[in-house]
């Protein structure tokens, strides 16, 4: 990308950041509904509701700048990337967990939500393979997310109609997944050109299943510089990122950006935006002397070294002014962090979006 393209585009990130919170727009949304899946990073609650799971985020000080200060089960101090691209879209809120109907009745809750707002399948500690996650005991994989959309969409179909099922095609489905199995993988010393064969593979019986199913408008985010987060910093002693991890990053990306192009030549209307979410966190680290974080190696919330010894908790240290860091906890960004990923995903262009941003994959018939 030419300097001027990367001068612009930091521009607008600035622009953007600096009017946050002036705005709550009140058009309609730009698609009939989202439909979430992935792991920590999308999840806005789901393991709220897996009373064995380990990786939660229902207690201070998660949420602290969520409205009254609520933990919602979101692993940020407020908003997730979700919930703040959701707005972009110009929805309300974003979809809740598909598993929060466990408090009330299924069927009530899919004629509230699912025409209007849709769903999130997303868990905290999830991965593209089954087996990943299972050190937190209890997360619900990509693919068994996949198959609660199933469930849905039959659920749907006897409710509402066949409007109901039609409209799925015009939604937006929206995946960040595949962090947590290369954060296994590479504990385990493979290397990414031995298991991301397997990742992609799996992604994509995934991929065709929900398009079998209706879907055909594609929001993925790749995984970004998770060897750069605190809790990957802090094992080597200079401090800086585990550069190794950031390769298989970088290897998947280019694997997932390779299949995305053969699916949309095989399956007929199916159209995608890609996010090099590696690209746009290297953007941040790599330019400090822009003025967007002043903090981006340590956690905002945690102790000990980075002060990513341990998760974000109760009698956690939390900085004081969580805008000026990168990163929330171990390994998730603040909210503010959020908001710019958000508004890149949105607006973004190639090499970082592509082949188009989600807001012109968005509004495609």
């Amino acid at each position: 990308m030419a300097k001027s393209a990367i001068f612009s585009l930091w521009l607008n990130i600035i622009v953007y950041l600096g009017i946050l919170g002036s705005h709550v727009s009140h058009s309609r949304p730009v698609v009939p509904a989202l439909y979430i899946f992935g792991d920590s990073t999308a999840d806005v609650g789901t393991n709220d509701y897996l009373p064995n799971s380990r990786a939660r985020a229902d207690f201070p000080f998660n949420g602290i700048d969520f409205p009254q200060s609520k933990p919602t089960g979101r692993f940020s101090n407020g908003y997730n990337t979700i919930d703040l691209l959701a707005q972009q879209l110009h929805f309300h809120q974003s979809p809740p967990p598909y598993l929060s109907f466990l408090a009330s009745n299924i069927s009530q809750f899919l004629i509230r939500n699912v025409p209007t707002k849709g769903i999130n399948f997303a868990s905290g500690g999830s991965g593209i393979l089954r087996s990943t996650g299972h050190k937190w005991v209890r997360v619900i994989s990509f693919g068994e997310q996949v198959q609660q959309f199933s469930s849905v969409c039959s659920k749907i179909s006897e409710l509402l109609g066949p409007n109901a099922i039609a409209n799925i095609s015009k939604s937006l489905f929206i995946i960040s997944v595949g962090s947590n199995d290369i954060f296994e993988h590479f504990d385990a010393k493979r290397t990414g050109r031995k298991y991301i064969p397997t990742l992609i593979s799996t992604y994509e019986t995934h991929l065709r299943k929900l398009y079998k199913l209706g879907a055909r408008k594609f929001g993925i985010i790749s995984v970004g510089a998770i060897g750069c987060c605190p809790i990957q910093r802090k094992s080597n002693k200079s401090g800086d990122c585990k550069e190794g991890m950031n390769v298989d990053a970088q290897l998947f990306y280019s694997a997932l950006r390779g299949l995305l192009q053969k699916l949309s030549s095989e399956c007929k209307g199916l159209k995608y935006a890609l996010a090099d979410a590696y690209k746009l966190t290297r953007l941040i680290i790599d330019h400090p002397e822009r003025p967007v974080f002043k903090e981006m190696k340590r956690a905002c919330c945690g102790n000990g070294t980075l002060n990513a010894d341990e998760p974000c908790k109760k009698d956690s240290v939390v900085c004081g002014d969580r805008n000026t860091y990168l990163f929330w906890d171990q390994y998730h960004p603040t909210q503010q962090a959020s908001y710019l990923a958000a508004y890149s995903l949105y607006h973004g262009s190639p090499p970082y979006v592509e082949p188009m941003s989600f807001g012109n994959l968005a509004l495609l018939p």
